[in-house]
């Protein structure tokens, strides 16, 4: 019954698209669990979850969960004040929480958190997962904070001795070699071997190095059986929610981890034409991970772009893809501990160095600028330095309060009626009212509601203005719906239709 639905040959796109995903997971997973300062199985442990059971129940199919991160920070310093045994408590209640929200259907209100704050605290996240790796280069543990991290660098450098190469300069040569093979391959790859990922190349790359010149560096330790990864609650462990401490580290994890996801969710359905996310179905599927990882001692999980993209662009159809990708992890822990005990520690450094990198994207706050100017790149710049300064929470909380003063100029007219024309061979919404993240949820209704092979017509007539984070959004849904061959009309203030600009 699904075959017949599906295009032909769907069982093998999704077989195929499958492995690609889990050659670009098993490096990423087991990074962000060092990342984490935690051991890599337990990264391992998340990606195996995120497959065989939120990849069975997602609200998008096509989207691939596992640990992300953006969690990895907050992960790292909940581990430091607190220890492994509170984590999981954490991670039940944000799990909770998610399933909540998924059933009072609050998901579509993720989508209206502005992106100058998601990607101003994506950067902080890269920048502190980029200065505490760099101690991982070296064969060292990161530091407690990311001022001390950023502090230590130049001790680092500095004590290196080229007449001696020695476990620290055999360490960085590896974790520069991982680096270089991962950039350069992104760069130089064949247009056959397109789908085979660079985090892949780096980590093989150094191991193959440091095991045939038998390099006496750190190297990744798993136990000989996964079984041990798993971590049940202890006896203390209903303590733990009689902690107000608790609580509010259970709601920063299950906030930032639902705005990653949703919007990543929302990335995943620009790339293909598929199913439509449904948000709350997918909040709910992250829920039940989260709790699942919680109770068995495994990393807080998200929906994840990276892997998701990759999904994507090998060819995935349906939800299995994602499903078996959790199943090559298991076999792969399960049957090959030994292998992944030859893999050094400082090439997952260098992993984690190029992906922190990538998430400090000084491109968008360049976008906001230019496209809707000082306000939304000054709210990126101060979400990023507050993450870095004090804390993620702290950096969220701030740069969401000082999205609020998008508001004031429009403070009269926030109430936006959206009216829609249901013709036979057009659409057409009207829009009545200042165009706002506070009234997105409601615009996003109307905008998923228009039928899928119909023209459109937008009237922006009656909008006197329009915010970045419905401008964002807007211009994503026309862009996409004109990629897909549908005509896509706009009319209104110039000032406005050229926010909705191709970026």
């Amino acid at each position: 019954m699904i075959s017949a639905a599906l295009p032909k040959g769907w069982v093998v796109r999704d077989f195929t698209a499958s492995i690609v995903v889990f050659l670009v997971a098993m490096p990423l997973c087991m990074g962000i669990a060092v990342a984490s300062g935690m051991p890599p199985e337990k990264g391992l442990l998340t990606g195996i979850i995120g497959g065989l059971v939120v990849g069975l129940i997602a609200g998008s199919p096509l989207q691939v969960s596992g640990p992300a991160a953006g969690l990895a920070v907050i992960v790292f310093e909940l581990i430091r004040e607190h220890g492994l045994a509170a984590l999981g408590a954490i991670l039940v209640l944000a799990g909770a929480l998610q399933v909540l929200a998924g059933v009072v259907k609050v998901g579509g209100w993720f989508r209206a958190i502005s992106p100058a704050v998601v990607h101003g605290m994506l950067a902080g996240i890269g920048a502190l997962i980029v200065v505490g790796q760099f101690h991982t280069l070296f064969d060292a543990k990161p530091l407690s904070s990311g001022l001390e991290n950023l502090a230590a660098l130049p001790g680092r450098l500095f004590g290196l001795d080229p007449t001696n190469i020695a476990g620290t300069e055999l360490a960085l040569g590896l974790g520069v070699l991982t680096i270089g093979l991962m950039l350069g391959w992104d760069k130089l790859k064949p247009q056959a071997l397109r789908l085979i990922p660079g985090a892949l190349v780096g980590v093989v790359g150094a191991t193959l190095v440091a095991f045939g010149f038998g390099l006496e560096v750190v190297r990744v330790a798993v136990p000989d059986s996964l079984a041990s990864a798993v971590t049940l609650p202890g006896s203390d462990f209903l303590g733990w929610f009689l902690s107000p401490t608790i609580l509010i580290a259970a709601f920063a994890v299950a906030f930032i981890a639902s705005a990653e996801t949703l919007l990543s969710a929302a990335a995943v359905d620009r790339m293909h034409d598929g199913v439509r996310t449904d948000y709350n179905k997918e909040l709910r599927a992250q829920g039940v991970g989260n709790l699942l990882c919680g109770l068995a001692g495994a990393l807080p999980m998200t929906g994840v772009i990276v892997r998701s993209s990759a999904n994507v662009q090998a060819g995935a159809i349906t939800r299995m893809s994602a499903v078996l990708h959790g199943a090559w992890l298991l076999g792969f822990a399960a049957l090959l501990p030994w292998l992944l005990r030859e893999i050094p520690m400082a090439a997952l450094g260098g992993v984690l160095v190029v992906t922190g990198w990538k998430l400090v994207s000084v491109s968008h706050v360049r976008h906001l600028f230019k496209h809707y100017g000082a306000l939304p790149a000054a709210i990126w710049a101060v979400t990023f330095v507050l993450v870095i300064a004090t804390d993620l929470l702290t950096g969220v909380l701030v740069g969401l309060a000082l999205s609020v003063l998008e508001l004031l100029p429009h403070f009269r007219r926030l109430r936006l009626k959206v009216d829609a024309e249901h013709g036979d061979d057009k659409h057409r919404i009207n829009l009545d009212g200042a165009a706002t993240f506070v009234t997105l949820p409601k615009l996003n209704s109307a905008l998923d509601a228009v039928p899928g092979d119909q023209p459109v017509h937008l009237a922006f007539d009656k909008v006197p203005a329009i915010d970045h984070t419905s401008a964002e959004t807007l211009r994503d849904w026309v862009q996409r719906r004109r990629a897909r061959g549908l005509k896509v009309e706009l009319s209104g203030h110039p000032d406005q239709l050229r926010k909705l600009q191709p970026a």
